[in-house]
């Protein structure tokens, strides 16, 4: 809890340095690569709320679901790279996937980025 918090505010304080070089000049876009109503669409609208707040842009949530995250994946990698369009990125779209599919219609690698750690969802098996 304490990490997921340290993260969202160093995330959250990042727009004050981002301003100095008039970053954003537009709406943002956060892509949700799963439907709307899931856990991590609820956790993208809260996010964009909050950064939202911080920035002084909107931040518009779309929702791409399909392929197992792989569709929204593939709209943020082929999408031009200025910072206006963020995943919602999740180990499917991002390590799974990968690994399951060679041929992909985008490289994790190449053409993501990370930003932020937004939280950890521990998994336990027994």
């Amino acid at each position: 809890m304490l990490l997921r918090r340290r993260a969202l505010l160093t995330m959250l304080a990042l727009p004050s340095l981002a301003r100095a070089q008039s970053f954003p000049d537009r709406p943002l876009r956060l892509i949700v690569p799963f439907a709307a109503g899931t856990s991590s669409d609820i956790q993208g609208r809260l996010v964009a709320s909050r950064m939202t707040e911080r920035l002084g842009q909107p931040i518009v949530v779309e929702n791409r679901a399909g392929g197992g995250g792989t569709v929204g994946a593939e709209v943020v990698a082929k999408a031009r790279p200025d910072g206006h369009t963020l995943l919602l990125g999740s180990n499917g779209p991002l390590t799974i996937n990968p690994v399951l599919h060679p041929r992909l219609p985008y490289d994790v690698e190449a053409e993501l980025m990370p930003v932020a750690l937004l939280s950890r969802s521990p998994l336990t098996v027994r």
